[in-house]
C-alpha cells in the first residue's frame, strides 16, 4: 500500500513480465526463415519478372502507409490514457463532449482521403499491370482444367506460314476475336498437358512445366474447360482468374532465368491441392529448341482452349481498367 492509499503491488508482476515478452517478441522476429535482404520485401518472393516489381512497390506502400497511420492512432490512444488518467486529473469521470462537429467532419474526411490515396495508385498500377500490347513476342493460352495445366503455345516453329492458323484453328474457338489478332501468321503451334501425378523431371516439383523466354514479352490467354480456377506464379507476385465462358489475359516479361512453383489459387474440387504447374524462364534460344522438341515428340496443333463465351460477350469485353 502507498502513501496516498493506492495499492501498487498489482503493477509489480506485470513490469516484471515486460522483460519476457519483449524477449519472447524479438525471438519470434529473428527465428523466421527470412534474412536481412527479405525483411524489405515484407513476405513477398523475389520478384522474376518486368512488371512484378510494381506490385512490390504498391505492397511496400501499403505497408508503410498502415504503419504510419497505426502509430499515429497508437500514440493518439496512449495520450489519451495518460493525459486523461484519473490518478492525475483527480476527476472521477471527465467531461462529455458531444456534437463537436469540426473533430466530427475530421473523423469523416480523414478515412476518405486515406481510402482515395489507396485507390489512386491501386488503379494506376492495375492499370499499367493489365494493360496489353499490340503484339506481343509470344503468346501462350494456359488452359485450367480439373486437376492440372494445358499450355498451347501459339508459335509458328517450323516456319512456314502454310502449315496451319491459330485464328481459325476449332481448338481455339474458345478464344475472343481481339486476342486472335495478336496471333502471328502461320500458327501451327505445340502444347503440352499436364497430370496431378506429373513431377518436373530436373527437381522432382510435382506439376507439369511451363516455358518462357527471357526478355521477351509473354501474354497469357487463360481459358477454363470447366470450373474457376486460378493462375498463379508466385514470384510474378499477381494471379488471375480462370473462367469458364471468360477469357482473362496479361502480359510479364521474365527477367530471371530458373524454376519456379505455380499453382491454382481457386479452391476447384477435390484435387485442387494437386493442381501445381512449375514455370522454367529460359533462353530465347533454349525456349525455341524446346518448342522443336515438342513438335518432335508429335505434340503439334492445340488442346481444346475449353468454354466458349457467348456471342454477345465474346468481343465487347475490355481486358484494362
Amino acid at each position: 500500500m502507498s502513501p496516498n492509499g493506492s495499492d501498487r503491488s498489482s503493477r509489480r508482476p506485470m513490469r516484471r513480465k515486460l522483460p519476457q515478452v519483449l524477449t519472447a517478441g524479438l525471438i519470434l522476429a529473428t527465428a523466421t526463415g527470412c534474412t536481412y535482404e527479405d525483411f524489405p520485401r515484407l513476405g513477398m518472393p523475389t520478384p522474376v519478372t518486368e512488371e512484378a516489381p510494381i506490385i512490390l512497390s504498391l505492397w511496400q506502400g501499403s505497408w508503410a502507409a498502415a504503419l504510419v497511420t497505426g502509430a499515429l492512432v497508437w500514440a493518439l490512444i496512449l495520450w489519451a490514457c495518460f493525459a486523461y488518467r484519473r490518478s492525475r486529473t483527480k476527476i472521477e469521470v471527465p467531461p462529455q463532449t458531444r456534437y463537436n462537429m469540426p473533430l466530427e467532419a475530421l473523423y469523416t474526411v480523414v478515412p476518405v482521403l486515406i481510402v482515395s490515396v489507396f485507390f489512386f495508385f491501386t488503379a494506376r498500377d492495375e492499370s499499367k499491370i493489365l494493360s496489353l500490347s499490340e503484339k506481343p513476342t509470344h503468346t501462350i493460352n494456359v488452359v485450367g482444367f480439373q486437376w492440372s495445366w494445358a499450355f498451347n503455345y501459339i508459335e509458328d516453329v517450323d516456319g512456314e506460314t502454310a502449315t496451319g492458323d491459330a485464328r481459325t484453328n476449332p481448338d481455339l474457338a474458345a478464344i475472343p476475336d481481339r486476342f486472335k489478332k495478336a496471333f502471328p501468321e502461320g500458327a501451327e503451334g505445340v502444347h503440352a498437358v499436364g497430370t496431378p501425378g506429373e513431377r518436373n523431371p530436373q527437381n522432382g516439383n510435382p506439376g507439369p512445366t511451363l516455358w518462357l523466354p527471357k526478355g521477351e514479352k509473354v501474354r497469357f490467354v487463360l481459358t477454363s474447360r470447366d470450373v474457376i480456377h486460378s493462375f498463379w506464379v508466385v514470384p510474378f507476385l499477381m494471379k488471375q482468374d480462370v473462367i469458364p465462358g471468360h477469357t482473362n489475359a496479361f502480359e510479364v516479361t521474365p527477367e530471371k532465368e530458373g524454376t519456379y512453383m505455380g499453382k491454382c489459387a481457386e479452391l476447384c474440387g477435390v484435387d485442387h491441392s494437386r493442381m501445381l504447374l512449375n514455370v522454367k524462364i529460359v533462353s530465347p534460344e533454349r525456349y525455341q529448341k524446346h518448342l522443336e522438341e515438342l513438335r518432335e515428340k508429335g505434340q503439334t496443333g492445340y488442346v481444346p482452349a475449353g468454354i466458349e463465351q457467348t456471342d454477345p460477350a465474346r468481343n465487347s469485353e475490355k481486358n484494362q481498367l
